[in-house]
C-alpha cells in the first residue's frame, strides 16, 4: 500500500497538471520521484500492488506530457524509458492507460525529428497492435504519415500536419520538424538561386509573415532588402586547393628510377 504522503502528492500533482500550473507540477513531480523510488514502484521489486503501481505510472505519464509542455526533451526522454516497465512488464496486469498511445505517438515523433528512421520503423513494429490497426489509432498513424511525407518529400502535408494534429503536444514535434525541413530547403535554395522575392522565400518556407522570414534570414547570414522585397542568398566561396606540380613531377621521375633499377 502506497504511503498516505505519497497518495497527497498524487492527488495535489493531478490538480496541478490539469489547471495547466507547470512549475508547480515540476515541483511535485520532483517530490513524487523521490517518494517512488522509496516506496520501491519507480522501479517496481517485489509483488507490488496494482493501485500503487498505476498511481507510479500516472505519474510518470504527467512527467512526460509536462516535459514536452516546458519544452524539455531530455526529460521527456527519461520519463518515457522508465514507462516501459509499466506499458510492457505490467501491461496485461494493469488497467489500459488514455496516455499510452498519445505519448507512444510522441514518441515516434521525436524519432523522426532526430532523423532516426531505423529506431522509428523498429519501435512501429514493437507496438501491441495488429498492423491493420496502426492506421486506426490516430496518435500511431499521425507519426506514419509524418514520416511517408518526408520520404516523399511532400514538405506542405507535413505542415498542415500540424493542424491535424491528435494532441497538442505533438504540434511541439512537428515545429520542430519544419526547423530542420526549412534548413534543408535553404540549403537548396542557396544554391539554386542568387536571390528571390521576399513573398516567394517564405512560401517556399512555409512563413506566414516577413518577420519571421527576416529573423531566419538572418540566422542564416542572408542578407534582405525590405525595400525591393528581396533576399539575397550568401553563397559559400569554394576554396582553391593548390596541386604542387613540381613536386608530383619529382616524386614521379624518383618512382620510375627506382623501377628501372629493380627491373
Amino acid at each position: 500500500m502506497a504511503p498516505p504522503q505519497l497518495v497527497q502528492l498524487y492527488k495535489e500533482l493531478q490538480r496541478a497538471f490539469t489547471s495547466g500550473n507547470l512549475p508547480q507540477t515540476g515541483v511535485l513531480l520532483t517530490r513524487l520521484k523521490i517518494s517512488l523510488t522509496e516506496a520501491g514502484l519507480l522501479v517496481p521489486l517485489g509483488n507490488p500492488q496494482l493501485e500503487d503501481l498505476v498511481i507510479a505510472r500516472d505519474v510518470l505519464e504527467v512527467g512526460a506530457f509536462w516535459s514536452i509542455r516546458t519544452k524539455d526533451i531530455p526529460s521527456f526522454d527519461r520519463y518515457f524509458s522508465q514507462l516501459q516497465t509499466f506499458y510492457n512488464d505490467f501491461g496485461s496486469a494493469l488497467p489500459p492507460s488514455p496516455r499510452e498511445y498519445p505519448l507512444r505517438g510522441l514518441n515516434l515523433i521525436r524519432l523522426l525529428t532526430q532523423n532516426r528512421i531505423a529506431d522509428f520503423h523498429t519501435t512501429l513494429e514493437s507496438l501491441p497492435l495488429r498492423a491493420d490497426a496502426l492506421t486506426g489509432n490516430p496518435y500511431i498513424a499521425h507519426p506514419i504519415n509524418l514520416e511517408q511525407w518526408l520520404m516523399e518529400g511532400s514538405y506542405s502535408k507535413v505542415w498542415n500536419a500540424r493542424e491535424e494534429a491528435p494532441a497538442e503536444e505533438y504540434k511541439f514535434f512537428v515545429d520542430s520538424l519544419m526547423g530542420t525541413i526549412r534548413n534543408e530547403i535553404a540549403t537548396c535554395e542557396e544554391a539554386a538561386y542568387d536571390s528571390l522575392p521576399l513573398k516567394d522565400a517564405a512560401t517556399l518556407l512555409f512563413f506566414k509573415s516577413h518577420a519571421e522570414l527576416v529573423t531566419f534570414a538572418q540566422q542564416r547570414g542572408w542578407q534582405v532588402d525590405l525595400t525591393a522585397g528581396r533576399i539575397t542568398f550568401t553563397k559559400k566561396t569554394e576554396e582553391k586547393v593548390e596541386i604542387p606540380k613540381e613536386k608530383l613531377i619529382l616524386a614521379n621521375l624518383q618512382y620510375a628510377r627506382e623501377l628501372e633499377q629493380i627491373v
